[in-house]
């Protein structure tokens, strides 16, 4: 298929059958049904990257916010340690962060190497500055923050400064400096530029905003990433929080049960997760038990198209 074409309905149809059937081929159909011993990280539901068939847990961590302090304050350190064990613990591996998200790089590395567990993670993080020499400065620097080892994948944030940084992301990805590169926005407005580049360039990341309220992705973006090979990161899943606060007070739905639902943390992740489009979410944190609440939406029963779909209409009638 030319991948400069826009795609087309039929596209999508024909992309959606090809993608269930590669993740079948790889072990990983219980991503799209229940899944045995639910709640131990050896039954977390997996998807892979497809550029390269490595399996990766659907939920990750992100670090906006949530992770900027300051790295010798112990106290507030302290919480943040609970959080990063509570999600490796239930199998969790991404964990992305980025230059733009002041000392989080730096906080990640730290309680990382403090739990002796960062060769275990999948280490993700971004450039955020103009020019070739600058990029290669901040990635090194990021590098070193993380943990001192290679990382797992940088992503160019915001689309700044484009092809400066995804040249020299993919000298270094030959070389062996990294493993995966991507690009990422966090608005609507970003999405058709982020499609043309899924369709366009050799990309293995691509990462945007989508939520049950916030589904601009699915009409051209998510069908572009998976009709051309590309995993897809998932930010803003709960709408920085506005999503709790239109359902605060308010019960889950009994049906939620069915599909292994505890809380509406679970229930906004598992919508997300029900797009085969989607490869890994990435909700923040700052408190432990979230973190440990977030890792269970990866466990049991993922939801199809009626059930994201009754799960959608439930929402927009609060």
């Amino acid at each position: 298929m030319n991948r400069k074409r826009p795609l087309s309905q039929t596209d999508w149809h024909i992309s959606r059958r090809r993608f269930i059937r590669l993740a079948a081929g790889i072990g990983m159909l219980g991503a799209l049904g229940p899944v045995a011993g639910r709640g131990s990280p050896e039954s977390l539901i997996q998807r892979p990257i497809p550029s390269s068939g490595e399996l990766l847990p659907v939920v990750g961590l992100g670090t906006a916010r949530t992770f900027d302090i300051d790295p010798g304050n112990s106290a507030a350190m302290a919480p943040l340690q609970e959080v990063l064990q509570a999600f490796h613990q239930g199998g969790g591996r991404l964990v992305d962060s980025s230059p733009m998200y002041g000392d989080a790089e730096a906080v990640v590395g730290r309680l990382a190497g403090n739990l002796g567990i960062a060769e275990q993670l999948f280490m993700a993080t971004k450039v955020w500055t103009r020019g070739r020499e600058a990029g290669i400065r901040q990635i090194e620097r990021s590098a070193q923050r993380m943990g001192g080892g290679p990382l797992e994948l940088v992503q160019v944030h915001n689309l700044l400064d484009t092809d400066t940084h995804l040249e020299t992301l993919a000298r270094w990805k030959a070389e062996g400096r990294i493993r995966y590169l991507g690009v990422t926005h966090y608005t609507d407005s970003a999405h058709d530029q982020l499609a043309r580049l899924c369709q366009t360039l050799p990309l293995d990341f691509v990462q945007f905003n989508y939520s049950i309220l916030e589904r601009n992705a699915e009409q051209r973006l998510l069908p572009a990433a998976i009709d051309n090979g590309v995993a897809t990161l998932i930010n803003k899943p709960y709408l920085q929080g506005s999503l709790f606060r239109r359902v605060r007070g308010r019960p889950l739905p009994e049906w939620a049960g069915e599909l292994g639902i505890a809380s509406w943390g679970q229930f906004f992740l598992k919508f997300i997760i029900g797009h085969p489009g989607v490869t890994c979410v990435i909700p923040a944190t700052s408190k432990p038990h979230h973190a440990q609440d977030n890792i269970g939406a990866a466990h049991g029963v993922i939801p199809g198209t009626r059930e994201r779909q009754r799960m959608a209409d439930h929402i927009a009638r609060l």
